[in-house]
C-alpha cells in the first residue's frame, strides 16, 4: 500500500496513507477520543513521520496512526486513535496493519509500540509481543 493508496472494507470505511490531513480534523477526532486533548499542530509532527493512515467513514475523519521512526529500521506507533462511535469494529486494527505493512515496504525491520496493560491483548492480537523496555518522563505531558 503506497503513500497515497485508499482501500475500502467491507463496512465502507476508507483507508488512506498519508493523505492531506488538516489540524482541524485531527485535533476533532482526538478530542473525541481523548477529552483531555488539547489542539496542537499535528503537521509539524506528520513531516516527520515515516507515514500515517487515516480512516474515514464518507467525509468524516473516524481514525489515525502515526508511525514515527529513526531514519533506519526502528519504527514506532504512535497516536492510534479511533472515535469512540467506531471502537471495536476492527479500525484500530486495520490502521496498525496498514501502517505495519507500509513500514515493511520502506525497509522497515522493527515496529516498536508503548501501550497501557489494557491494551495487551489488543497489540497481541495485531501481531505484537511483549518485550521488557525503559521508559524516562523528561516533561510532565501536555495533553
Amino acid at each position: 500500500m503506497t503513500s497515497g493508496s485508499s482501500e475500502h472494507d467491507k463496512v465502507g470505511i476508507v483507508y488512506r496513507v498519508a493523505p492531506p490531513v488538516n489540524d482541524a480534523d485531527l485535533n476533532e477526532l482526538f478530542v473525541c477520543a481523548w477529552p483531555s486533548h488539547s489542539d496542537c499542530n499535528f503537521g509539524a509532527i506528520l513531516k516527520h513521520s515515516l507515514t500515517y493512515v487515516c480512516a474515514y467513514e464518507g467525509p468524516t475523519l473516524i481514525g489515525f496512526v502515526n508511525v514515527a521512526w529513526d531514519g533506519g529500521i526502528h519504527a514506532f506507533i504512535l497516536d492510534p486513535t479511533v472515535h469512540p462511535d467506531w471502537q471495536r469494529r476492527g479500525v484500530g486494527r486495520t490502521l496498525i496493519q496498514r501502517a505495519a505493512a507500509v513500514a515493511c515496504e520502506r525497509g522497515v525491520e522493527w515496529l516498536h509500540v508503548d501501550y497501557r496493560p489494557h491494551l495487551e491483548h489488543f497489540y497481541q492480537s495485531c501481531g505484537f509481543r511483549p518485550t521488557s523496555a525503559g521508559l524516562l518522563q523528561l516533561q510532565a505531558a501536555s495533553r
